[in-house]
């Protein structure tokens, strides 16, 4: 008899997608679904007719699924259709269900729960027992197999498996933006059930050579994930930039979503113009979400960049306390300090590590330092993180002094051996608060969706076990000894204080005040600098706004104020990219040479865009949106556009100019939008100008049937 010749296998895309927790992706929602979408470990049913009845005592029927070219053990699986076949969470199996009328034959697969995951191919061999000659089918559809962290075999397993409706399965999230006192959360559109999302995520880990072996561990791939969403080693995604200068590309600040960035890497093969640290985190969260791993955005507010691994954050200034812009002792690079800093959490258990450090680890796309001669950082676990264990892979120290070094301040000293003195040490400074989007909940105008998640990461600031853990760092790093011996003999009598600027609406004058008391019996000689400087939030300075220096003299037991005022005419011309401003004060006491500096960053205040919808929204339904806000400049704006992005509606972003706007005047546009989804549906929002940019809104609004 002649080997059984397939007529066709089908694997009921929709109805696997179900039980599977993938009903959520587009190619599996299209009217005649051709592609598959499972998790590992996790049986799925198919059909196979052939061109005539299956004989069970005679007709053998292998399945061959292949990862990659070159196909190894971990690679392929290669099982025969039996009966009577026994599962297992580490093997491949195929279990035949029913034998049909008309040549068909229903059957389910069982997958290891360990298995690479990534688009499998299929081909089926057919062949009697009594004969040599085969027959041999390709099917020409994609099999995506995913993680399954609904799987308690599975390394991505969490046990609150509610969770994994926010980690896994939302779509929108909020990225925490801005200096401390007005950070924002920015709405993000992750998108990671779009068509180009998994092919996209594919051509990544291809362009990171990922070994098709390695590519089941979570470990290692977001590892690789964290290198090749950067584009500072080959063929990356997304091109980091931060000066300001991005007319070759898209400005960080305009992107609201991952999918165009994804599609436009899947389209051209070629990174995409431009990223910054939340643009990063955002591609990052929709490829791990994509492909299962559970993720989130994580913004620590004030970060350190520790570059010469002294778990310290090292400013120094010359001997009349002018701030240096360099590091005297790293010529490599300075430190610096971000207003704040943005990465991802993701979920695994870490079995190469010692028991207790699975859960949460920290990854890093944003290319700043290199780890193993690659820009990629992490996976760190949270956990060691908090305790200052830094001999964990990956990247523990790293990750410790980004959200827990101390700021020392040294000035140029002669008669030191070192040639710097200490000016002081600040324990409080770095990783102020670190803030992620509290599950389940999506506030589009406010901030009630904001999840502080510092205690994950370190222990309460000031606190012995804090302490401790920064200690037990220290403990580990001869340079960090160093450089934490000489902060142990500090003396002074009089007292500074920079107050804190809280909100600046755009437009509005603001004033620097240093309050000084001095604490000792005789009368002080001080000299003095204020200034105020616009800033990128990564800390690189773009201009000086104002600066005055001056001398005061301060009575025994007495208070003083010194202060400059900034006017909207000063500052307004000086601003760059998101409005940052750093405030830095300097004294020097010339009799007991005693010295003090501080600085802090605010941001000035712009408007939200208003949304606004004037009929419900019916599926498949063209209608309108409404976008404004009011102009805060005493100027006109010109060259305005708004672009309005939604995972929900066609197109997924659309642009349209607005009409000039006077100074204080109302600026507005209405958009086309034909919802595509049903239920809740999000919408962000952007606005940029020649005179003001980064303008954000967000709103989500309920989609009925027709």
């Amino acid at each position: 008899m002649e080997p059984l010749q397939v007529d066709v296998v089908h694997f009921y895309p929709r109805e696997n997608a179900q039980p599977h927790n993938t009903v959520k992706f587009e190619v599996v929602n299209e009217e005649t679904p051709v592609c598959t979408i499972v998790r590992r470990g996790q049986p799925f049913n198919g059909v196979v007719r052939f061109n005539r009845p299956y004989d069970e005592n005679d007709d053998l029927v292998q399945f061959v699924f292949t990862l990659g070219d070159k196909p190894q053990l971990d690679t392929q699986g290669s099982i025969y259709l039996k009966r009577d076949a026994i599962t297992d969470k580490y093997t491949w199996s195929a279990k035949l269900l029913s034998v049909q009328e008309d040549n068909t034959l229903s059957f389910e697969i069982s997958t290891p729960v360990t298995m690479p995951v990534g688009c499998w191919s299929l081909r089926v061999v057919t062949r009697t027992k009594s004969s040599q000659a085969r027959e041999v089918y390709d099917f020409d559809q994609d099999i995506y197999f995913l993680f399954n962290p609904w799987n308690p075999d599975d390394q991505t397993f969490m046990e609150d498996t509610s969770l994994l409706q926010e980690y896994v399965l939302n779509d929108v999230g909020k990225v925490w933006v801005g200096p401390i006192k007005s950070t924002r959360g920015k709405p993000w559109l992750y998108g990671q059930f779009d068509a180009c999302v998994l092919p996209a995520c594919m051509l990544m880990l291809d362009r990171a050579e990922v070994p098709f072996q390695h590519r089941g561990d979570p470990v290692k791939l977001t590892r690789a994930i964290s290198r090749v969403v950067n584009s500072n080693d080959e063929g990356g995604v997304l091109v980091g930039r931060w000066d300001g200068e991005y007319g070759d590309g898209t400005a960080p600040a305009d992107w609201a979503g991952s999918v165009d960035i994804l599609a436009q890497f899947l389209d051209t093969q070629e990174p995409v113009q431009y990223g910054q640290c939340w643009v990063f985190a955002g591609v990052v969260t929709t490829v791990c979400r994509a492909l299962g791993i559970p993720s989130r955005v994580v913004s620590n507010l004030v970060s350190a960049h520790d570059a010469n691994s002294s778990l310290t954050v090292d400013k120094y200034y010359t001997e009349t306390m002018e701030e240096m812009d360099y590091d005297p002792n790293n010529p490599q690079g300075a430190d610096s300090i971000w207003n704040y800093h943005v990465w991802n959490d993701v979920w695994m258990a870490r079995p190469d590590l010692p028991p207790g450090y699975g859960g949460w680890q920290a990854i890093d796309a944003t290319p700043q330092e290199t780890s193993s001669g690659q820009y990629q950082c992490g996976p760190a676990p949270l956990e060691a993180i908090k305790q200052g264990v830094i001999g964990l892979g990956y990247d523990v120290e790293f990750m410790l002094a980004s959200v827990n070094a101390d700021l020392m301040r040294w000035r140029r000293d002669p008669d030191e051996e070192t040639g710097f003195s200490m000016v002081d040490t600040n324990n409080y400074h770095i990783g102020r608060m670190v803030l992620t989007k509290k599950p389940f909940v999506f506030d589009p105008l406010g901030d009630a969706d904001r999840d502080d998640v510092t205690a994950l990461y370190k222990h309460r600031e000031g606190t012995a076990s804090e302490r401790l853990a920064l200690w037990n760092g220290v403990r580990y790093s001869e340079r960090a000894k160093r450089y934490y011996a000489v902060a142990a003999s500090l003396t002074n009598d009089v007292t500074f204080k920079l107050r804190d600027i809280d909100t600046v609406p755009i437009g509005k004058d603001f004033r620097v005040t240093v309050d000084i008391e001095n604490t000792s019996d005789q009368g002080r000689n001080i000299k003095a600098a204020l200034s105020a400087t616009s800033v990128f939030y990564n800390g690189v300075k773009a201009d000086l706004l104002k600066k005055v220096e001056g001398k005061i003299f301060v009575g025994p037991q007495k208070k003083e104020q010194i202060s400059i005022l900034i006017t909207a005419e000063e500052y307004l011309p000086k601003l760059v990219e998101y409005c940052n401003i750093k405030i830095s004060a300097m004294a020097i006491v010339d009799d007991t040479k005693q010295s003090w500096a501080d600085d802090d960053d605010f941001q000035v205040l712009k408007p939200n865009i208003d949304i606004k919808f004037n009929e419900d929204l019916i599926l498949g339904t063209p209608s309108t949106v409404e976008l404004s806000f009011r102009n805060p400049l005493d100027r006109a704006l010109s060259g305005g556009e708004f672009r309005l992005s939604s995972g929900g509606a066609a197109p997924r972003s659309v642009r349209v100019p607005s009409a000039p706007a006077a100074a204080g005047g109302l600026v507005a546009a209405t958009l086309p939008v034909q919802p595509t989804k049903l239920g809740k549906i999000n919408f962000v929002a952007t606005f940029k100008s020649n005179e003001l940019k980064d303008i954000n809104g967000a709103a989500s609004v309920e989609v009925f049937e027709a």
